[in-house]
Formats: C-alpha cells, structure tokens, sequence
C-alpha cells in the first residue's frame, strides 16, 4: 500500500487538532483513511476541509464536483455506535462501514497533491 505523503499527514492532524474534531494518530494515516467516516469531517465541515486543503497546496479545484463521490452526510446510527463502542475494535469498524459507505478517501488529496487537480 502506498504511503501517505508527510505534508498530508501533519495538514490532517493539525485540522482535525485546530477545529477539536477529534486527535488523529499520524501513524494511523493510510492512504485508505476515509475522511469522513474514520475522521468524522462531513457536512459543511468537508468543505472548510477541502477549502483549507486547495488553498494550502495551491490545488485546482475548478473541475471538483461531489457528484462523483457522492456529498458526505454522516450518519446517525454511526456515530451512535462509536459513542457507544468506541472506535478502535475492527468490528465497530466493520458495521460502521455496512451502515455508511466511505465516501472521500485520503487516496483522493493524495492524488490532488501529485497531480495539482482535485477532480
């Protein structure tokens, strides 16, 4: 698996530090991370996100649209369950993601990052 760039890494861990989202292990950072289930960014908070992001790495973001993706809405039943359970045991991992499907991925910054487009 590819590994996830430094830069990205400390911008992540120092959004989810700056707005109190909730403390990210940089350690724990994959490429398969998904924003907004394993990090909890959606809603309007993905767009202050992905804002703080173009403007950071001087990103193309003309051609970006949530139609591909799909706009990242959260769940109820998710975070009842990570309240619950917590967040750390494979099987909440696991029924979480039955329950919501990941929509944007670190993969998908770190692409932006090599090609200079988030498309």
């Amino acid at each position: 698996m590819e590994e996830v760039l430094p830069e990205l890494k400390e911008f992540i861990t120092g959004y989810c530090e700056r707005y109190k989202i909730h403390k990210v292990d940089p350690a724990a950072l994959t490429c398969d991370t998904s924003i907004d289930l394993d990090l909890d960014i959606f809603d309007i908070e993905i767009d202050l996100f992905l804002a703080e992001f173009t403007d950071k790495f001087r990103i193309d973001n003309s051609k970006f649209t949530w139609y591909k993706y799909g706009y990242p809405k959260g769940s109820v039943g998710v975070d009842m369950i990570k309240t619950v359970f917590g967040y750390r045991a494979n099987w909440v991992k696991k029924v979480a993601n039955k329950l919501y499907k990941p929509k944007f991925k670190v993969q998908n910054l770190q692409e932006a990052m090599k090609t200079g487009r988030l498309v």
